[in-house]
């Protein structure tokens, strides 16, 4: 419950309601996602269930909760007394201005808040590619705001021909490059899964230099060989790795401006 950045004990927008995204992908291009929900605690149950049991692919807001309670999740209040006197803390001044990276623990020991995505990737012993991405978005964002997590192509992509890709970080920066999309079609021009999500961070940078010194993007893959890679705007972006061999092996993405420095 001390993690602020996802889920349950999020930090709220600035209007003070914790509002969840989510989405998910298989092999066959089968996809649901929910954005804006509201008093659901696992927002990526609900994606799974408008992909299994709706013609839809997104529900938002009001909609997407309406759909939960009516597939039997129990609403509950997400805001936790701790991130409601953060909020109340935020509300003297009311500046935004997120930390890169805070789920870092130097980084919490800043007096400022930011927010974290868990993007996932899987590769079946059948070889078949899925994915999920769900986030509770940046901490007292403009209420109604939908970064990239719930969007397929953006927070998340797959193509069980060539792989699939997902990301964290500034939401709009990835909406406005259609990121995960664009990892994976670098992938199947023949980049390597490294190569493509630091290519996706080149056209971030490209598009929007002096933006993407202040802010942090970061992508990771994973292709139909197995090979997995990351890439970030700046340095503190990390992804686990699990198969057969070794469980939650931590490993520090590469990142673009330590090689401008």
């Amino acid at each position: 419950m001390h993690n602020h950045t996802v889920g349950r004990a999020g930090y709220p927008d600035r209007d003070g309601f914790v509002t969840l995204d989510a989405c998910i992908m298989d092999e066959n291009g089968n996809c649901g996602s929910v954005g804006a929900i509201q008093d659901i605690a696992h927002p990526i149950s609900v994606a799974r269930l408008v992909m299994d049991k709706t013609p839809h692919v997104m529900l938002v807001g009001d909609g997407a909760r309406q759909f939960a309670i009516e597939q039997g999740i129990k609403p509950e209040k997400l805001l936790t007394a701790e991130s409601k006197a953060a909020w109340k803390k935020w509300l003297k001044k009311a500046e935004y201005s997120p930390v890169m990276n805070i789920e870092n623990k130097q980084a919490r020991q800043g007096s400022k808040y930011n927010h974290d995505t868990i993007g996932m990737l899987a590769l079946d012993a059948k070889g078949n590619i899925g994915g999920a991405c769900t986030t509770s978005g940046m901490a007292f964002k403009m209420h109604g705001r939908v970064g990239d997590s719930p969007i397929i192509g953006a927070g998340l992509y797959v193509d069980n021909e060539v792989g699939g890709a997902t990301s964290t970080g500034v939401g709009e920066e990835v909406i406005r490059n259609v990121g995960s999309f664009l990892v994976v079609e670098l992938m199947r021009q023949g980049m390597s899964p490294e190569e493509a999500c630091k290519e996706a961070v080149a056209r971030i940078i490209k598009k929007k230099p002096e933006v993407a010194k202040q802010i942090q993007v970061g992508f990771l893959a994973i292709n139909k060989k197995g090979e997995y890679g990351a890439y970030a705007l700046q340095e503190g972006f990390s992804f686990a790795v699990c198969d057969n061999n070794k469980q939650d092996l931590i490993i520090p993405g590469k990142y673009f401006y330590k090689e401008v420095k």
